[in-house]
């Protein structure tokens, strides 16, 4: 989404984003709308404990290549992050229904940033995403889906408290800095890059890193 298209509906020059928008009318589905990051973080990493148990116990597979899995499924989901937050997340609005659609998945979070309840799924749909995530890769790859799966979770999990804490907390004084000051730069001054919320990784690769000035 262009800063020109972002400005027009109003989401980057707000003087005051550290209020909260009310999305839906019906007080269930408004209250629905909201989790503190906490719950899904346990929540995937409840089930990413489970499925190692159950591929420690019920496999043939080599702890080494089970851990090469894992690692796999980590890496899978950065590139997932980035492609889900470039082009679905910053869609453009071109119809009355895309634009209610990207405004209640991720336009409101660029009016409001600081609106801690709303940096993550309700855990419902967080389990939801959790079970399809377990039968798509239980198809495409057998019993490796129990390892690639906690990997791929714990990616997700990252990402949450990654992005939790970039909007909580000040910056540290560390490597991970870049993470806070990309992230800045991408609600702030330009929604075109820094796609990449818990790791740079793909916008290095796929040219959306900030330029120096």
């Amino acid at each position: 989404m262009s800063t020109t298209t972002l400005k027009k509906i109003g989401r980057l020059d707000r003087p005051d984003n550290n209020g909260s928008a009310r999305i839906f009318k019906n007080p269930v589905l408004e209250k629905l709308s909201r989790t503190h990051i906490s719950i899904p973080i346990i929540l995937f990493f409840s089930i990413s404990a489970v499925s190692l148990f159950y591929a420690l116990t019920s496999t043939e597979i080599s702890v080494y290549l089970g851990f090469i899995v894992l690692l796999g499924g980590f890496l899978v989901f950065t590139f997932v992050e980035y492609m889900m937050h470039k082009h679905f997340f910053h869609m453009e609005p071109d119809t009355p229904t895309k634009d209610k659609l990207q405004y209640t998945v991720h336009g409101v979070h660029h009016d409001y940033p600081k609106d801690k309840d709303r940096l993550a799924m309700p855990p419902f749909v967080s389990a939801a995403y959790a079970f399809i995530f377990y039968i798509v890769f239980t198809l495409v790859m057998g019993d490796y889906a129990l390892y690639f799966l906690p990997g791929f979770l714990t990616g997700y999990a990252a990402y949450l408290g990654v992005h939790y804490a970039v909007h909580a907390f000040q910056p540290p004084k560390n490597f991970l800095k870049i993470l806070w000051v990309n992230h800045a730069v991408h609600h702030y001054k330009d929604p075109d890059v820094a796609f990449g919320v818990s790791s740079p990784l793909w916008d290095y690769i796929l040219g959306t890193m900030p330029k120096k000035e």
